[in-house]
């Protein structure tokens, strides 16, 4: 997979789970549409968005809302293939900074929630597997302390096992064909 593709199979990957419309009332989020809260949406536009709104968001503007907030704020296109999508999906569930910030701690670098030159470097000589699985196992930690786990765990759980399906199988793809 080359690296201009990477972000459209990440983003297809992350609207799969996050799905369409959805206004649970135990969700802190709100009412969202593909994962973007009414929140995000206000500040994207800069000015505040209607439930309705956000129920007629489209995928493609979604999309876009995911490159420009989530997928660079992490710098995606700099992280090994599979722990790109590992860390964007965690980014979208959970923010950018705390995505950052349990990635440095898993790879051992100061915690500032800012990804920098170290953090990059410091993920592109980490084994990508090893690095996905312990990104695992910290973001099921923390969303396991969530006051809200108990309605949404089953379904974070599986997003977050499926997410390292998919980033190991990248990983792994990478890995054979740079070794070739």
């Amino acid at each position: 997979m080359s690296r201009s593709s990477s972000f459209d199979f990440a983003v297809a990957f992350v609207l799969q789970h996050e799905g369409g419309f959805v206004n649970h009332p135990r969700d802190p989020g709100g009412a969202t549409n593909f994962g973007i809260t009414r929140e995000t949406l206000s500040r994207v536009w800069g000015r505040q968005a209607s439930v309705e709104e956000v129920r007629r968001l489209t995928s493609q503007e979604a999309a876009s809302i995911y490159r420009s907030l989530y997928w660079r704020a992490v710098r995606a296109d700099e992280l090994p293939l599979g722990l790109d999508l590992a860390v964007f999906d965690l980014a979208v569930n959970s923010g950018p900074k705390r995505a950052v910030a349990m990635l440095q701690h898993v790879l051992g670098v100061a915690a500032d929630g800012l990804i920098g030159p170290v953090t990059i470097r410091s993920a592109n000589r980490a084994d990508p597997a090893e690095t996905v699985r312990c990104l695992t196992r910290a973001r099921l930690g923390f969303l396991s302390r969530l006051a809200t786990w108990p309605v949404f765990g089953r379904g974070w759980r599986r997003r977050v096992v499926a997410v390292e399906q998919e980033a190991l199988r990248l990983a792994a793809s990478f890995s054979s064909t740079r070794n070739a």
